[in-house]
Parts: C-alpha cells; sequence; structure tokens
C-alpha cells in the first residue's frame, strides 16, 4: 500500500507542476507528505493550519482535477496537520480534515436593460450607477447537499431540492417552499440548492436573500423614490430565493412588491425557492392572492430528525471537524438533543472547543455536563402519539376509538382535548395534527382549539380535564 499511495501522491504532483508556477509548486507542494492511501481517501500531511487553508482556498479544483484522474470520480482528500504540543512533554499530535472540495461562489455579470441613458438600474446589493451590474449569489458555499444528510423527517423535501436544482424552473416545484421549525435545516437546504444550480449552470443569476433584508430594501426604494428599479432588478435574477418568507406578515407593501415580482418570475419560467416557519395555511396576515401562489408548487415540510439521522449528523460534523470520539458519547448527545439540528451541532462545537482549549479528554461526564446547559431549560419532547395516548388512557378509550368519525360528544371532546395539546406542545403544523389525529383537515383543528378555550371558561368539569391533562403532559 506504501507503494501505491507514494506513486498515486507523485503521479498527482506530476499534473500540478504541469499546470502551475515552479514558484508555487516548490512552496505549496513540495513541503506536502503523504500519509495514507485507504480506498478512495487519500491522506497528505501539511505543516500547518494556514497551510491547509491556503491549500483549500486556491488549489482545491487542482488537487481535485489531479486526484479525479489517479483514483476515478469518487475520489476524496484528507489533510492531517501535525499540531505542536506545547504542554508537558508529550509527542505532538495530529488533526485529520477532510476537503471540502469546494470553490467560494463567484459573482456574476448580467447585461440589465434599461430604459433610458438617464436612469440607471439599481442593485441593492452594490454600488449604484453600474451599468454592467454584478450581482454577488449571498450563497454560502459551505451549505451543500453533501452536508445535509437524509433521513425520514427530510426526505421529501431534500429530494424536490434536488429535482429543482437539476432543472431550475422546468419543474412543478415552483415555487418551493421548505417549512419547518427552529434549527431544522431550511436554511441550509436552501442555500444547498443554490450552490448546487451555481455549479450546474454558472450561467444562470442566483440570489439568496433574507426576507427581512428584503423588506429594508423595499422601504429604502420607496424612499428613495427608486421601487420601479428595485422591481427591475428582481424580475432579472434566474433563481430566486427567500428565507423565512412569513417576515412579510402585515408588512402589505412588501407584500404587494413581491407579487409582482413572483408573477414576473413564474410566468417567465424562473424558479423561486422560500423557507418558512409555518406551513402555508397556518400563516397569518399574509394576503390570500400571495398565499395561494405559496401553494402553486410544492410545499415540503423538515420535521425533528429520528435518532438514526442525528447519529449520523454527529458523525459527519465530527468528521468534517477532524475529531475522533467514542460511540457511546455520540449516543448519548444524539439521544438527549432530540428537536433542534443546530443545538445538536452546537453541542458537539461545545464539546471540543472545552476538550481542546482545557487539554481535557472528552468523556461521557463532559458531554453531560455540556448537554445539560442546552436543554436543562427545555421541555421533554411530546409527540402527537404520546398525547394521543395520555388523553385515550385519561378518558379510558382505545386511540382507534379517539381516532374515529363518532359524533359522541364524550369521544369529540377528547379528540379536541387532543387536537389543542398537540398544537400546544408540539411544533407540527395543524394540517400535520389533523391528518394524525383521525385524518382531520387543519380547519377541524383551529375549531377544537377555539372549543376548548371556550369551554375551559364556561365549563367547571371541561376545565379540570385541561388542567389534569397538562399536568400528566408536562411532568
Amino acid at each position: 500500500m506504501n507503494s501505491t499511495k507514494t506513486a498515486v501522491w507523485k503521479n498527482c504532483l506530476s499534473f500540478i507542476k504541469d499546470n502551475i508556477q515552479p514558484q508555487a509548486f516548490k512552496t505549496w507542494f513540495e513541503p506536502i507528505e503523504v500519509v495514507k492511501l485507504s480506498e478512495n481517501i487519500l491522506s497528505i500531511q501539511v505543516p500547518s493550519k494556514f497551510f491547509y487553508e491556503w491549500l483549500e482556498e486556491h488549489y482545491v479544483t487542482l488537487l481535485k482535477s489531479a486526484l479525479v484522474k489517479q483514483l476515478g470520480p469518487e475520489a476524496r482528500l484528507t489533510y492531517v496537520i501535525k499540531m505542536e504540543n506545547t504542554f508537558g512533554n508529550r509527542k505532538a499530535f495530529t488533526e485529520s480534515i477532510p476537503s471540502n472540495y469546494r470553490d467560494s461562489v463567484k459573482p456574476q455579470n448580467v447585461s440589465a436593460p434599461l430604459t433610458s441613458k438617464i436612469h440607471e438600474l439599481k442593485n441593492p446589493f452594490v454600488i449604484p450607477g453600474i451599468r454592467n451590474l454584478e450581482i454577488e449569489s449571498q450563497l454560502n458555499p459551505n451549505y451543500s447537499f453533501d452536508n445535509f444528510l437524509e433521513g425520514d423527517s427530510n426526505r421529501l423535501a431534500r429530494s424536490a431540492g434536488l429535482a429543482v436544482s437539476n432543472k431550475p424552473g422546468g419543474t412543478s416545484f415552483n415555487p418551493l417552499l421548505i417549512y419547518g421549525g427552529v434549527g431544522l435545516g431550511k436554511t441550509h437546504l436552501a442555500h444547498a440548492i443554490g450552490v448546487e444550480i451555481k455549479e450546474k449552470y454558472p450561467d444562470k443569476t442566483v440570489l439568496y436573500i433574507s426576507a427581512e433584508k428584503f423588506t429594508q430594501q423595499y422601504i429604502d426604494s420607496i424612499k428613495k423614490n427608486s421601487r420601479n428599479d428595485f422591481i427591475h432588478f428582481y424580475q432579472i435574477i434566474d433563481i430566486l430565493i427567500i428565507d423565512d418568507v412569513q417576515f412579510f406578515s402585515g408588512k402589505s407593501g412588501t407584500q404587494d412588491v413581491f407579487f409582482h415580482i413572483f408573477n414576473h418570475l413564474h410566468q417567465n419560467g424562473k424558479q423561486v425557492i422560500l423557507t418558512s416557519d409555518k406551513a402555508p395555511v397556518d400563516m397569518q396576515d399574509i394576503e390570500q392572492r400571495l398565499l395561494s401562489r405559496f401553494k402553486w408548487g410544492l410545499s415540503a415540510e423538515l420535521q425533528s430528525p429520528d435518532y438514526e439521522t442525528r447519529i449520523s449528523i454527529v458523525k459527519n460534523k465530527l468528521f468534517r471537524d477532524g475529531v475522533e470520539i467514542e460511540n457511546n458519547i455520540i449516543e448519548y448527545v444524539a439521544k438527549s438533543i432530540k428537536t433542534n439540528i443546530r443545538e445538536l451541532e452546537g453541542a458537539i462545537i461545545s464539546l471540543i472547543a472545552q476538550s481542546s482549549f482545557n487539554k481535557m479528554e472528552i468523556t461521557i461526564q463532559l458531554a453531560q455536563d455540556i448537554v445539560n446547559k442546552f436543554v436543562k431549560n427545555t421541555k421533554r419532547e411530546v409527540s402527537i402519539d404520546y398525547i394521543q395516548k395520555v388523553v385515550s388512557e385519561y378518558f379510558q378509550m382505545d386511540i382507534s376509538t379517539l381516532q374515529s368519525k363518532t359524533r359522541k360528544r364524550h369521544i369529540v371532546q377528547a379528540r379536541q382535548l387532543a387536537m389543542y395539546f398537540a398544537k400546544k406542545f408540539t411544533k407540527a403544523s395543524l394540517a400535520s395534527i389533523g391528518s394524525q389525529i383521525g385524518k382531520r383537515d387543519h380547519a377541524t383543528v383551529l375549531h377544537a382549539c377555539k372549543t376548548v378555550d371556550n369551554l375551559s371558561f364556561t365549563d367547571k368539569q371541561f376545565r379540570k380535564y385541561v388542567e389534569d391533562l397538562n399536568q400528566k403532559l408536562t411532568v
């Protein structure tokens, strides 16, 4: 294997040498040592973290081409960094980091139609007055499909995102609305779609923007009397990604201008991608004409990841950071943090930081201390299934009876209470709650919640039901 790895790296160096200046080759490639070749993963040792960052920033495409030429399309590169140990007499240790294999997303020049020589179209992202607009996509290349792990909780949304990436504006998923709770990967997936489109279609203009920034730009355009310029700018975008679209709630002017932009893009076969913390049916203070357009394409929900997916997320995060920890610690963290991927990754980052800064070994005790800081103030996860189980047992009936179509008063009340607590204790949409509790629609769930609120004030016995169940579900 040693001769094989040496031969592979020698051939890579020969290819690289032919494609860069001699001085650059001497500076950045001669100090590199080949460490290991395992299947299609080549490990190379570099002198420092700065060295690794420079290679990733300036030579990642060249390295990728050289490696693919030797090992095929599945080839991967891992950097091994030799770290000096200034504490005690222990030997230096190494840190292993995989190559990102991605260039930063470059700005793109587009030709914009001008109505007159004097009246110039303004780009909200750059200094106005430039005729050939340079549009910065605002995409984060680190948010890719490679590190957006698939599981049951996100399979539909991820598959739809890939379909849109392959054929932007050419699928029935237009607009694509991705919705779900906090920290479940909406922004990551939106960026991943944009990054993938830029890789496959470099000539297409992709723009990512938060709904809040869009609103602020619109307000500025009103102040400067340049509303038409603002609209025209967004109408030349090929793929428009707007994050947290629920922020438009109650802002009639912003909704109106977005309505016109959306219509133009959609009619011209351009792709619109939206993210929201709510399903369209649950959005408040959004004009009906806009809501109906949100429903034109596909609304895909991101749910809380299951245990296996959480394990994969933790392992992937550790791999990308070049850290190895024991499986029992990984399992503990994945079991403890259930509802929020951002918190899950945050706990891992804290764990690594505590270990490296304080020169501590990563133990189960350290993991417990870190996790307690993340979850001690949050309630235990309550699922819709669990709520139905508790309510059924309280009223001494089967879950199938609770979900049945019967109109008997005590069963209807039990079903309404289950819907009420599902809305209170979970982040599921009204439509999702209804489908799980007897295959009802969102309107039925909304009616149930209102009925429970009203009866709690007027019916003493019913109020006791609510108090008892609330106690059982919060223990």
